[in-house]
């Protein structure tokens, strides 16, 4: 995890294959998508450039709810999120909030480890896997 608390991986896809492909992967988990949101799509509506730019809004209330009944604040940043973009050079990235920088945000206490567990495990598995 970075001292910010992003957690940032590459990915060997575009970003719209990539969110693609996290997107088939949650809703075969399970997991609601609320929304996805196209950046570059909405700078573009105005006149203006921005390279590729994509998040992912989704989550389930089995894996945050806990985290909420801790500390209802935490719904400033739940549902989860992906941000996938390009880079100047070309290469698409995935990044997302590490569970454990969120616990720290909103001190949450020990009790919700297995939660917060079960969400960074998750998190993990299904941004490598749609990275490729």
């Amino acid at each position: 995890m970075a001292s910010n608390g992003l957690i940032t991986i590459p990915s060997n896809y575009s970003v719209k294959q990539t969110l693609d492909r996290l997107e088939t992967a949650l809703k075969a988990a399970g997991v609601t998508i609320f929304a996805r949101i196209d950046h570059a799509g909405g700078a573009a509506a105005v006149g203006l450039a921005l390279r590729p730019t994509e998040v992912l809004i989704f989550g389930n209330p089995k894996g945050g709810t806990p985290l909420m009944q801790a500390n209802q604040m935490i719904g400033l940043d739940l549902p989860l999120r992906v941000l996938a973009w390009e880079d100047e050079a070309g290469n698409t990235n995935l990044a997302y909030n590490a569970v454990d920088w969120l616990a720290l945000r909103y001190d949450l206490d020990a009790l919700t480890e297995p939660a917060r567990e079960g969400l960074a495990k998750m998190l993990a598995k299904f941004t490598a896997e749609a990275a490729g």
